[in-house]
């Protein structure tokens, strides 16, 4: 229902745009396609939020907020420290240019389209889209990493986050494109969700009668043409009707929220995704949550919890990543005691030969003492042969461990969901979540 096997190759078509020299597109597992520097570095933008504190973020149209200065002392916003103290790890500090390198611009560069040139502090030039200045990330090290941040959009005050920057998917007028945590999902232009029928054949429409009861064809125009992966068919009643990849699409009748998988519950139903994220490893199972929906989970059925982090300070940068200062994270879970911290949220433990067909899923040896990574080609097989003594091989997600909670007891209960500052949006916990019935089906990032 939700992935799509490694052997698919099923991906995001977008519309072509004049590009800067250096700037190219690539394919990415979860977010579609983005635009990269020239050795295939993601690129992304850092927009400032109103609703929000903090020290950091970008301004739609104006100059980089992101300088090469290496913040040594406590400013206060979302941390464990007072501000003004000397942060315990300043000597290891860096720099946001170190931790986001600008997209910096030729002296010749010419501004095109969206693509704009925003001023830094050095006089230098620094490439922008859309407004908003550009940075790589230094957790990207091969084309097609997205390690810095994710086109799933972040609701509430939940703090500075960064996405990538990519072009327009190619999809018709009437239709949109959202970021999940299964991949890219069609919906139509008010956010309800789009489905195919396995009932149907190659752009031949079969939904009649008693199933237009609870389906309805998404109408075309009168005036269209086909266009790449989409085709203009006949339906039996005689409207046109939009198919992707020759699969006729509907809506649900019964669906009562946008963005929503009800009729994915139908049997040969689906919802329609231009593209999906590969299927999970084998250790990893879905569940029912107790707030509506699912979750992704572990195979005794505890729910996954991922730990988010907001840059909203120079001295939080990249915070959620285990090559950074774990101090943030330790201190919501354990009041700074790792073995509390353990306790509270333990790390998903992978086998000494796990593996995954999925790039977004890896195995990490973890200190459990510090959280910090054990050295970044270090496997479960490498714990194993006693390599790295004393870490844990823990599953990852983007490079991030993956825990469960210690106050759940039984599959699908989700206890530990919101955990930590601003509902763990900023500083704090969230659930692994598929499918959200009553939340507004906000997808979580």
């Amino acid at each position: 229902m939700y992935w799509q096997s490694a052997a698919s190759g099923a991906q995001e078509a977008y519309f072509e745009e004049e590009l800067p020299p250096g700037i190219q597109v690539v394919a990415t597992a979860l977010d579609g396609p983005v635009y990269a520097d020239a050795n295939g570095r993601t690129l992304y933008r850092w927009p400032l939020r109103a609703l929000r504190n903090g020290s950091t973020g970008d301004r739609k149209d104006g100059p980089s907020n992101c300088t090469d200065e290496v913040l040594r002392t406590e400013v206060g916003f979302m941390s464990p420290y007072p501000a003004g103290l000397v942060l315990p790890y300043a000597e290891q500090g860096v720099s946001c240019t170190q931790v986001w390198p600008p997209v910096l611009a030729s002296d010749d560069a010419v501004e095109m389209g969206k693509w704009s040139l925003a001023d830094r502090a050095d006089g230098s030039k620094q490439w922008a889209y859309d407004g908003f200045p550009l940075y790589s990330s230094h957790l990207d090290k091969k084309a097609g990493d997205v390690l810095g941040g994710t086109k799933i959009g972040s609701g509430g005050d939940g703090g500075v986050v960064r996405g990538p920057a990519g072009p327009l998917p190619d999809i018709p007028p009437g239709f949109k494109v959202l970021g999940s945590s299964t991949g890219r999902l069609l919906v139509n232009g008010d956010d309800y969700s789009v489905y195919s029928w396995d009932g149907d054949e190659a752009n031949i429409s079969n939904c009649v009668e008693e199933c237009l009861n609870s389906w309805t064809p998404v109408r075309a125009p009168q005036v269209s043409a086909d266009s790449g992966d989409w085709t203009i068919i006949k339906h039996p009643s005689g409207i046109n009707q939009w198919a992707f990849r020759s699969r006729p699409l509907y809506t649900h009748n019964n669906d009562s929220r946008s963005r929503s998988f009800d009729g994915s519950d139908v049997p040969g139903w689906s919802n329609v995704y231009t593209q999906r994220a590969v299927t999970p490893p084998d250790e990893f199972t879905v569940q029912d949550a107790a707030f509506g929906g699912q979750v992704l989970a572990d195979s005794r059925g505890r729910t996954i919890y991922l730990y988010n982090c907001r840059d909203d300070s120079v001295a939080q940068l990249a915070c959620d990543h285990p090559d950074a200062a774990q101090d943030y994270r330790l201190a919501i879970c354990g009041n700074g005691d790792p073995e509390v911290c353990r306790e509270t949220f333990p790390y998903v433990v992978a086998e000494a030969d796990a593996s995954s067909e999925s790039s977004l899923w890896s195995v990490m040896l973890i200190d459990p003492n510090t959280g910090r990574r054990v050295g970044e080609s270090a496997t479960a097989s490498a714990a194993a042969n006693g390599d790295g003594e004393g870490a844990l091989p823990v599953w990852a997600y983007n490079q991030r461990p993956v825990y469960t909670y210690g106050g759940d007891q039984t599959p699908g209960e989700t206890r530990g969901d919101s955990f930590g500052e601003f509902l763990g949006r900023r500083n704090g916990y969230k659930a692994f979540v598929l499918r959200d019935v009553f939340q507004n089906l906000h997808f979580r990032r």
